[in-house]
């Protein structure tokens, strides 16, 4: 999953952003200006935002991601009363963190956030024999643990989370690859070739001209 992780702290950013990178494709900004441009140029899963920005306000910021976007919002933030936790989730937020905060706890309020965005009411995701514990970070199939390299345990991730809708090479690629690393033509080919050796051929199939979805077995 893609997130977006909006925080001025630099050392709290560092911090956070080993954490999240350990589970997450994860882009790092640290003013307004920088989040509307990444918005505008990424498809996120999930934004982290703090309220307290240099150039301007987080809540006026959520104001415009709710007018073009409806991606989860978690808002994390040192302003702890009553009234900012109510007018940052009337302005659009889905939850609200307070720092400093336990990091299983963010963990765990994000993970609850893709899942509702996904439609998924269990901690499990399921497709067929195969299976995806968010928690653990790990696939299981026929109930078994398979381990991949890290791409194609991304790639593998973002197409069960599409639920078998497909998902274009595009956001593919755009998941797998950092701002500035550019992506060989044949990457994502090469990734879900690797992928069907160790899944079987059948269980991803190719849509011209659409992407790629995950097949149930």
């Amino acid at each position: 999953m893609y997130l977006l992780l909006i925080e001025d702290d630099i050392p709290l950013g560092n911090v956070m952003l080993r954490l999240l990178k350990a589970y997450y494709r994860v882009d790092w900004v640290r003013s307004v200006a920088a989040a509307v441009a990444h918005i505008s140029a990424h498809d996120y899963d999930l934004i982290l935002l703090d309220l307290g920005l240099p150039d301007g306000s987080g809540v006026d910021l959520l104001k415009q991601i709710r007018q073009k976007y409806q991606t989860p919002v978690l808002i994390v933030s040192a302003r702890d009363t009553l009234d900012d936790r109510v007018q940052g989730l009337d302005t659009g937020a889905d939850d609200y963190i307070v720092k400093p905060f336990a990091p299983e706890e963010l963990l765990a309020r994000i993970r609850a956030l893709l899942r509702r965005q996904a439609g998924q009411a269990t901690n499990l995701i399921y497709s067929g024999d195969l299976c995806f514990s968010p928690a653990e970070n790990t696939f299981y199939l026929q109930d078994q643990p398979i381990s991949l390299p890290r791409k194609e345990h991304e790639l593998l991730t973002v197409l069960l989370h599409a639920g078998g809708k497909p998902v274009s090479r595009e956001r593919l690629t755009q998941q797998l690859y950092s701002s500035g690393n550019e992506a060989e033509s044949n990457t994502i080919d090469v990734y879900i070739h690797a992928l069907r050796k160790i899944l079987g051929k059948k269980r991803i199939e190719t849509l011209r001209g659409r992407g790629f979805r995950i097949v149930e077995n």
